[in-house]
């Protein structure tokens, strides 16, 4: 018999699909992931604009919690203006692998667009 991945009568936060669930949960996190992976090393301001719809603060706020899960490496340059760069630890790009599999089972998996259907 093979272990359920959330068990009856366990909470899903002491579950090992809650903890992964809890690390890139959110809207963003997610996509910055992705990019953080097709880009190895990004800047702020370069982040803001591959996402296009986040804000500053959000994507200030993100960041900030991916680098205390352990998933992001900020790298902070002592010049004028400050620079700071972001790039993913190894354990943010042990998640990798899995957000390919996502996007392959939407890719395959997709409903067809009501236009579609109405065609």
């Amino acid at each position: 018999m093979s272990k359920t991945c959330v068990p009856t009568g366990v909470e899903l936060k002491d579950t090992g699909f809650g903890y992964t669930l809890s690390l890139i949960s959110g809207k963003y996190k997610m996509i910055i992931i992705y990019w953080l992976s097709e880009n190895k090393v990004m800047r702020h301001n370069e982040l803001k604009r591959s996402i296009g719809t986040i804000s500053f603060k959000t994507l200030s706020i993100m960041l900030k919690e991916l680098e205390t899960e352990g998933l992001i490496i900020r790298k902070e340059f002592p010049q004028i203006p400050p620079k700071v760069e972001y790039s993913l630890s190894e354990r943010g790009l042990s998640l990798v692998p899995l957000l390919n599999m996502m996007c392959e089972w939407g890719e395959k998996n997709r409903l067809p667009a009501l236009e579609d259907i109405q065609r």
